[in-house]
């Protein structure tokens, strides 16, 4: 059988069918596969995703977190003030909630707001610039209607302008607004705040550049299923000189309670033992510089002041009693007669001596 190859013909083709070896493993040994590779030892350990922050150069953070905490702190009481002051003006239960305050350009707070609105500016003297006052259209209409008699429940807002008539009704919603605002910048500064105009559309009214940082407080009026939202716009140069007023240790809310018997013991308790300083006027005199430098032990000193007329007391630099000098078991005492006013009392050069 010619056909069937011979054992060497089968060795040789199974030798061309293997890939050829390498010119490593040719020349020399191939390494131990159990030998593991060292590890570069300049590889750092991977570390965790540090998180980042974008930073928008067009709306710096140009007002300090403390005065953005003291911002939130005043309008939260005044919040619940213009709420009560408000359920008593409408007859009707108002709750008005700070819902946040921010910083944004001035161009993003006008084009956030609807057209037509009621944009009220505000004089606040002694602030520079003026302020912005927006009322939601969605809460003025109810509100007139119940000024004039309804019920409150209207039908969806009117897209339009107010009317003269309107906007005298809505004066009274501002002016009550301006009025618990003051009270409450009272303990940083006396604001003298008036509407200067009111405009329906905002995006007409230019008070600072597009730019300019503003801080914008929100309030959310809720009037039973009725929502909305009032805006307070403070642009930053009008509060910029005042900076250091508005933080936290520069002034404190006190809220106006009337004194008790048991603060006023307690008051009276921790004062009890303080030390105080008594000084008694015997009487006044002038002499020369010369009869002064003269005196001597025994000399006597001559005043206008009559004997039967009575001293005067002073507590802690201030006059408050008239008093009679004479002993006291041997010591020198004073009697008190009665106490005295303040604008009665010439405050002159004196000779005094200490009471025990």
């Amino acid at each position: 059988m010619g056909d069937v190859l011979s054992q060497a013909e089968v060795e040789n083709l199974l030798s061309a069918a293997e890939p050829p070896p390498s010119e490593a493993d040719a020349g020399t040994p191939a390494p131990m596969p159990a030998t593991p590779m060292p590890l570069a030892v300049s590889t750092p350990p991977p570390r965790p995703r540090e998180k980042v922050t974008p930073y928008d150069f067009k709306r710096p953070e140009r007002v300090g977190k403390e005065q953005m905490r003291a911002l939130q702190t005043m309008h939260e009481g005044f919040g619940r003030n213009f709420g009560a002051s408000l359920s008593a003006l409408l007859r009707t239960i108002v709750e008005v909630k700070l819902t946040s305050v921010d910083q944004l350009t001035y161009s993003e707070f006008v084009f956030s707001l609807e057209n037509p609105t009621c944009f009220n500016l505000i004089k606040a003297d002694p602030l520079e610039g003026q302020l912005i006052l927006d009322i939601n259209p969605s809460l003025l209409f109810p509100i007139i209607d119940r000024l004039l008699g309804g019920g409150g429940n209207s039908s969806p807002p009117l897209r339009r302008p107010l009317t003269e008539i309107e906007l005298r009704l809505v004066g009274r919603i501002t002016d009550l607004f301006l009025a618990e605002m003051k009270q409450a910048w009272e303990n940083v500064l006396e604001l003298d705040l008036s509407v200067d105009r009111v405009e329906s559309n905002p995006q007409l009214v230019q008070i600072v550049p597009p730019n300019e940082v503003v801080v914008l407080i929100s309030f959310e009026l809720t009037i039973g299923e009725l929502r909305g939202m009032i805006n307070l716009c403070i642009p930053f140069n009008s509060i910029e000189r005042i900076g250091n007023k508005l933080s936290a240790n520069s002034w404190v809310t006190f809220s106006k309670r009337p004194a008790t018997r048991e603060s006023t013991q307690n008051i009276s308790d921790q004062l009890g033992d303080a030390v105080v300083e008594l000084v008694v006027d015997l009487a006044d005199a002038q002499i020369s510089t010369a009869d002064l430098l003269g005196l001597r032990v025994g000399d006597i000193v001559t005043t206008d002041k009559d004997i039967h007329s009575p001293l005067v007391m002073w507590v802690e630099g201030q006059p408050k009693f008239h008093a009679s000098a004479g002993a006291f078991k041997g010591r020198k005492a004073i009697q008190v007669i009665e106490q005295i006013e303040e604008q009665h009392i010439p405050i002159d050069g004196m000779v005094s001596e200490g009471a025990a």
